[in-house]
């Protein structure tokens, strides 16, 4: 009763007439602009704020009434994030002790602010309880120096020494614990600047795996395990060590297997992706399929990690032409209710990825016939070839790909002209809007084209491509996920695909 005065006190000073949030009946009153300004962010129709302005209120964005609603908006939906639905089928128990222990954190210090110390203590010890279970050693030092005072203060001898000595140890665990961050973050600073380096990694990033091995063995701390299994396997795929990145992968798993009360989906899904992009650059489709399947049954379908699970499955299917197997992932990724509301890039990828699904249906209908069979529509290509193809500066590589795809298409009905004016456009394209040492392995196949609109598109009278493809091969292809890197079927075996029709 005594911590029930103790808050009703701070409340009845302090509280405020309404407690603006995002629940489910705030978003029942269609009237409201707030509703008006949330619907259209989740739906997309949002570009920026002028985009917003316009719609809502039909001014600029410096109009005082927009600028007002935005910051009452904002304020809402920041509300709205201290009553996040955490008991969701997808969340861990580790997840969901961590958000409930920093939210009751964040009202410890409100209670002490206000000098509510007897509820702020109470409070205290529950939280440390649950950090002590799941190792949260930001919260466990936290909740120590607070309960030490409280102890020293009551002269509650025992208690502080056991206060003092969680705190002790466990500030020398966070300390580690930002170690490893540092450590791993230096190594993600090497892996985006130097995507793939020498058999040999960098001396600098050799030492700070090693460093992340000596922390991991000096405390049992989560928090370090997963940096140092995570920095590990970026090292490896930084040597283009494939082998060993799934090995240091599989570990990982093993260690969330051995340690259920740490399991975290996000970790799980990072070393389960790691494992597809090692299958998708070694071009095992068995075992990719085997962990594609596994991990899409882990996490929630139609979430974002299954759609980029599918992405991966996809892309391996097709470069290892597996192509009935890759149509039935893009139904099955296509197909799902929730894949409308996905990014419009991310949806503008599974569009291009059909472009060339359906150009190996008409490429491949007599070898295998079992594709069109497969297929569960028409495809357009007359909507296709007279697609303009015009895609947002940051959106450039789509107009490339596209572009690519009609050509295949031209060259598949013979229409030559307008499959030359198609590699002239993209010609262009490797002039000023891409940079080549953005896509250095699309710049040499774009080459070849032009080596082929050269030769009248005869393979006998072809010249001077070999370079082309020689620095193709000298190239591997890399992707992890950037638009960028997208590679829908193999430069070098869509070159002899195209040379095998043309003949």
């Amino acid at each position: 009763m005594k911590n029930l005065i103790e808050i009703a006190r701070i409340v009845t000073k302090k509280k405020v007439r309404k407690i603006e949030i995002f629940d489910d009946n705030a978003l029942k009153q269609k009237n409201s602009k707030f509703n008006e300004f949330y619907e259209g962010l989740q739906q997309q129709k949002f570009k920026n704020d002028r985009d917003a302005a316009t719609l809502l209120y039909g001014t600029s964005p410096t109009d005082d009434k927009y600028r007002q609603l935005k910051s009452r908006f904002r304020r809402r939906l920041l509300n709205t994030l201290f009553f996040l639905d955490v008991n969701q089928p997808s969340t861990s128990n580790y997840e969901r002790a961590y958000f409930s222990s920093n939210k009751d954190w964040t009202l410890i210090k409100i209670l002490l602010a206000n000098d509510a110390v007897l509820t702020a203590t109470s409070m205290a010890k529950q939280v440390l309880t649950t950090a002590l279970k799941y190792r949260f050693a930001d919260l466990i030092v936290n909740c120590s120096r607070i309960l030490r005072q409280q102890a020293a203060e009551r002269e509650e001898e025992k208690d502080f020494e056991q206060y003092d000595q969680h705190l002790r140890h466990f500030q020398k665990v966070l300390e580690s614990e930002f170690e490893a961050e540092a450590l791993f973050q230096r190594i993600h600073l090497h892996y985006r600047s130097q995507p793939v380096l020498s058999t040999e990694a960098p001396a600098e990033v050799v030492a700070h795996c090693e460093e992340l091995v000596r922390l991991s063995e000096m405390h049992e701390s989560p928090v370090i395990y997963y940096q140092m299994y995570l920095a590990w396997a970026y090292r490896f795929e930084m040597q283009a060590d494939y082998h060993s990145m799934l090995e240091v992968c599989e570990r990982a798993e093993q260690y969330v297997e051995q340690h259920p009360l740490f399991y975290q989906e996000s970790k799980l899904a990072a070393f389960q992706l790691k494992k597809m992009m090692a299958y998708l650059h070694l071009r095992d489709f068995t075992h990719g399929k085997a962990n594609a399947e596994k991990a899409l049954t882990a996490f929630p379908k139609g979430s974002d990690v299954w759609f980029t699970f599918l992405e991966y499955y996809f892309l391996l299917a097709m470069h290892t032409q597996n192509y009935i197997n890759a149509l039935a992932i893009y139904y099955r990724a296509t197909e799902h209710s929730k894949f409308r509301k996905l990014p419009a890039e991310i949806r503008q990828k599974w569009d291009t990825f059909n472009i060339y699904l359906n150009y190996l249906v008409e490429a491949l209908h007599d070898e295998q016939p079992v594709l069109s069979a497969q297929r569960k529509k028409a495809f357009r290509i007359n909507r296709l070839l007279n697609d303009p193809v015009l895609f947002p500066r940051n959106q450039r590589i789509f107009t490339a790909l596209v572009l690519l795809g009609q050509i295949l298409f031209l060259l598949k009905k013979k229409s030559f002209t307008q499959a030359t004016e198609r590699i002239d456009r993209l010609k262009g394209y490797t002039t000023q809007p891409l940079k080549k040492e953005d896509h250095p392995r699309l710049f040499q196949f774009i080459r070849l084209l032009q080596q082929l609109a050269k030769a009248e598109f005869q393979p006998a009278q072809l010249s001077g491509a070999e370079k082309y493809l020689q620095r193709l091969h000298d190239m591997p292809f890399l992707y992890r996920g950037d638009t960028k890197d997208l590679e829908i079927l193999p430069y070098e075996h869509l070159w002899d695909m195209l040379l095998q029709q043309l003949r």
